[in-house]
């Protein structure tokens, strides 16, 4: 947090430095653009493969096959979801938010891909349909379906409370989750176990201090976030403890509800779709330079 009263005098040409415009870190006018109406041009008439749902301030693995697409739906009141993914075949290849963030800004909506980690670097999953999209940023700046926080987890949750130990934080959902769908240790699970997509959750930061804040979730029932896996992901999802994140998470006090999960598959593939490859990066990383 930057100081309330700086202890070094400003330049004499402070105001100047101030005005200097900001420039896009990332530009994205070369970015291949999906075709989200090609996507959902194949949805009429597909299949549903799966169904899963996740109890309260527990999480639950799925598994979605390249070319098909999976949905996460609030089904009984206002929930928010900490989503994992993982390349199916190979868990060191998992879902990068942070690049994720500086491609496509700090919450996400329909058009927008989530990443893979270096050295792939490819889109895993393509968002084809938000129905919090009317949502926007509010005048608080905050918005929905964000790739700024972590997870909850026990190690923030013990240093914060003064000791407490409290194990349904989203961090140890989703590692009790995956090893037990993989048959790994915890401390094996764990390691692969990452920064998430806040599904549902409303987040932003204060103007005046830069803290990351959460406010009450506006979804509904029947609102739900779809994807389109653009390649074979296992995913993980945690039903946080914080339930809609209007108050306080990592605790057994706020009221939380199940989530569900579907994996549809389509009739056919999208007209010139095609799983997208690695990076093709040679990984050389300058070695040849002197």
């Amino acid at each position: 947090m930057k100081l309330t009263r700086p202890e070094h005098a400003a330049p004499a040409d402070a105001a100047a430095r101030r005005e200097i415009p900001p420039v896009i870190c990332y530009p994205v006018e070369t970015l291949p653009h999906p075709d989200v109406a090609g996507y959902r041009a194949v949805r009429p008439g597909w299949d549903l493969l799966d169904e899963v749902i996740v109890p309260p301030r527990e999480a639950r693995v799925f598994e979605v096959p390249a070319g098909h697409f999976f949905r996460i739906t609030s089904i009984e009141g206002p929930q928010v979801g900490d989503l994992n993914l993982w390349h199916a075949a190979d868990l060191s290849e998992r879902f990068y938010s942070g690049k994720t963030r500086a491609l496509h800004g700090t919450h996400l909506s329909t058009g927008d891909q989530l990443w893979s980690s270096l050295p792939y670097l490819r889109p895993m999953a393509t968002i084809t349909e938000d129905t919090l999209d009317w949502y926007g940023f509010d005048a608080y700046g905050g918005s929905v379906h964000d790739v700024i926080g972590t997870r909850c987890d026990p190690y923030t949750h013990h240093l914060l409370s003064g000791g407490e130990t409290y194990h349904h934080c989203c961090h140890s959902n989703l590692t009790r989750a995956l090893a037990a769908a993989r048959g790994l240790s915890l401390a094996e699970a764990e390691r692969h176990v990452h920064d998430v997509l806040n599904v549902f959750m409303c987040t932003g930061f204060t103007r005046d201090t830069g803290h990351y804040f959460m406010k009450a979730s506006p979804v509904r029932p029947g609102d739900f976030l779809e994807f389109f896996a653009e390649i074979d992901l296992t995913g993980a999802l945690s039903a946080c403890p914080g339930g809609d994140c209007s108050s306080e998470h990592s605790s057994d006090a706020a009221a939380c509800h199940p989530l569900k999960i579907e994996i549809y598959r389509p009739q056919q593939a999208p007209a010139g779709w095609a799983p997208p490859a690695p990076s093709g990066y040679d990984r050389s990383q300058g070695a040849d330079l002197g």
